[in-house]
C-alpha cells in the first residue's frame, strides 16, 4: 500500500492512499479535536470505523464523506479495500473560515447555530472533483514544482467541493461534465492497462469505448494530466519498478512482462524516467 501525507498549508493536510494489493489494508492516524475531515473515494471502497469498532461506515467509489465533531476526537481508522484509491483532507475550522469567509453562511456546519454540533454528510462525487482527484493521483513527477502542483490542486479540490454551481466547474473541458463521457475515459484507461503488452491504436481504443478520437485524447489529457500513450508508458515503468523490487525476476523477464520487444528499449526508457538503469536499481 502506498500512503503519502502532504502538508499543503498550516492546518491543511492531504493524504493520498493507494491499495493496489489483493488484501484489505488498514490505516490508523490520530486526528486532533475539531479538525474537519474530507474523504474522497475515487476508486474501490473504504470502511471508516468509529468508537473502537462499535460503528462502521462504508463509503463506495465516487462518493465523498465529510466528518466534523467539535466535541470529540475522531481518529482516522480506515479499512481500504483492494484496488482502492482514497484522498483524505484534514483541515482546521479556522483554516476553512479563512478560505470561505464570505460564503461561510452557506455552509451548514459553519453557521453560528451549528458551531458546537457534530456534522457529517456523504455525497456523490461530481465529475469536476473526480478530474482533480485523478490529477492528484497521477502526477508522478518528482520535479521542484510537484509541491506547488499538488498545493494548487488541493485548493481547487476544496473550492469545487463547496461550489454547488456545477455550470462553471469544468470550463476547460465541458465534455467531461457528462458522467457518461467521464466513465468512457475511465474505461479506456482500464482497457489500455489490460492490453499494455499489445496496446490498441488510438482509433481502436476510441472505437472500443464509443468516443470520437479527438474527445478521447482531450478528455484523457484533462482527466489524467497526460496523453494516452504517455500515461501507458508511466504505468508500465511504475509497474516494472514494483516487479524489480521483489527481486524475483531478471531484467529480460520484466521487460517482456510489461510489453517491451527488446530489453534495451526497456532499459533506455527506465533510465530516462528514473535516472538509473534497472540493474543498478536492483543492486541499490
Amino acid at each position: 500500500m502506498n500512503l503519502e501525507e502532504l502538508k499543503i498549508d498550516n492546518d491543511f493536510i492531504l493524504i493520498r492512499i493507494q491499495n493496489e494489493s489483493d488484501e484489505i489494508q488498514r490505516v490508523e492516524k490520530p486526528v486532533a479535536l475539531g479538525l474537519i475531515q474530507f474523504h474522497f473515494v475515487l476508486k474501490g471502497q473504504g470502511k471508516f470505523i468509529f468508537n473502537q469498532g462499535q460503528y462502521a461506515l462504508e463509503v463506495k467509489e465516487e462518493k465523498s464523506l465529510l466528518l466534523y465533531n467539535p466535541q470529540k476526537e475522531l481518529p482516522l481508522h480506515l479499512e481500504i479495500s483492494k484496488d482502492s484509491w482514497i484522498i483524505s483532507v484534514l483541515m482546521s475550522i479556522k483554516k476553512l473560515h479563512q478560505l470561505v469567509s464570505e460564503d461561510a453562511e452557506h455552509i451548514p456546519f459553519l453557521s453560528l447555530e451549528n458551531a458546537d454540533k457534530k456534522y457529517y454528510t456523504e455525497e456523490d462525487m461530481s465529475p469536476s472533483i473526480a478530474i482533480v482527484l485523478n490529477q492528484i493521483f497521477h502526477y508522478k513527477s518528482n520535479s521542484s514544482i510537484k509541491n506547488l502542483y499538488i498545493k494548487g490542486k488541493s485548493y481547487e479540490l476544496m473550492s469545487l467541493y463547496f461550489n454547488r454551481n456545477e455550470g462553471s466547474n469544468i470550463e476547460n473541458c465541458p465534455f467531461l461534465s457528462d458522467e457518461t463521457n467521464l466513465k468512457k475515459i475511465k474505461q479506456a484507461k482500464e482497457y489500455l492497462i489490460d492490453h499494455m503488452v499489445e496496446p490498441p491504436s488510438l482509433q481502436e481504443l476510441a472505437d472500443k469505448v464509443g468516443l470520437p478520437l479527438k474527445k478521447l485524447k482531450s478528455g484523457f489529457k484533462t482527466l489524467y494530466d497526460n496523453s494516452v500513450y504517455g500515461y501507458l508508458l508511466d504505468h508500465k515503468l511504475e509497474l516494472s519498478r514494483k516487479i524489480l523490487d521483489t527481486n524475483q525476476h531478471n531484467i529480460n523477464e520484466v521487460s517482456a512482462e510489461i510489453g517491451y520487444s527488446t530489453p534495451s528499449h526497456f532499459i533506455a526508457a527506465f533510465k530516462k524516467k528514473y535516472g538509473i538503469t534497472p540493474k543498478k536499481y536492483m543492486d541499490r
